[in-house]
């Protein structure tokens, strides 16, 4: 039960709940401001998730945002326990407020058992190509699709640029799915960086009476993500921040996958 449950708290910290998604069929995007904002500078943060059901589970992950050229970013996320693991990355371009990812890998290890995926994006075909176990499908994109990871950078970046309309179309499982998130008021949050002003968001398009997310990003650190509590069926997990870190534009910081 630990092992799985280190797994799905991976999974939580970076925003994805992908079994509470929604098919969508139309672009959802919000429109584009006149001026955008400076994109982040490259960086590395170290989260705490703290897992609660009779049993407390503590998992560390680490994510890491560099520039590969001048118009291509990389976004790295992982997780590393003794017997469980989760490495995901993905390659972007900024386009007009929009990441347009062009390759995503997932990779994750549990009790031996490994699942490796590669989604690549052709934007002259406007088409997504999913490859797991040497098996490839293609399924149309839009616009603004996204891959798992770089959902949250879009949030984050959405969130600084000022837009009110935060929903997403996520390339994943061989369809499109649709996140909607909604920003409450301003919290001031305690973290290991000290006491942070923040910006409370919750996400919508799972919400329920027994299920619910809420996100603290704070605009003093380009609105990263500070704090999570997922909530479900008597479960939680709670997400902070533990250190954050300057980085430097790296080449060769892909993680390995098996």
């Amino acid at each position: 039960m630990g092992i799985i449950r280190t797994s799905f708290i991976a999974t939580c910290l970076l925003l994805i709940v992908p079994s509470y998604a929604e098919d969508i069929s139309q672009n959802s995007g919000a429109p584009i401001p006149a001026s955008e904002p400076e994109f982040f500078a490259p960086y590395q943060v170290t989260y705490s998730t703290l897992y609660k059901k009779g049993i407390t589970l503590k998992v560390e992950g680490t994510q890491t945002l560099t520039k590969q050229a001048p118009d291509l970013w990389q976004f790295n996320f992982h997780v590393d326990t003794l017997l469980a693991s989760l490495k995901e990355t993905s390659q972007f371009s900024l386009q007009s407020g929009s990441l347009r990812p062009t390759e995503y890998h997932y990779s994750s290890r549990i009790l031996g058992k490994r699942k490796n995926v590669k989604v690549e994006f052709d934007w002259d075909e406007m088409v997504a190509s999913n490859t797991v176990k040497d098996n490839t499908w293609k399924m149309p994109i839009d616009d603004i699709s996204l891959d798992r990871l770089t959902l949250q950078l879009q949030l984050r970046y959405d969130l600084l640029s000022g837009r009110e309309q935060l929903a997403y179309n996520i390339a994943d499982g061989g369809k499109l799915k649709q996140y909607t998130f909604e920003t409450k008021a301003k919290e001031l949050v305690q973290t290991k960086l000290g006491e942070l002003e923040t910006i409370k968001v919750i996400r919508t398009d799972n919400l329920s009476d027994k299920r619910h997310q809420y996100f603290w990003f704070a605009p003093k650190l380009d609105y990263l993500l500070v704090k999570m509590e997922h909530f479900e069926k008597g479960e939680s997990y709670t997400l902070n921040v533990d250190k954050v870190e300057q980085s430097t534009t790296t080449k060769d910081s892909t993680p390995q996958y098996d």
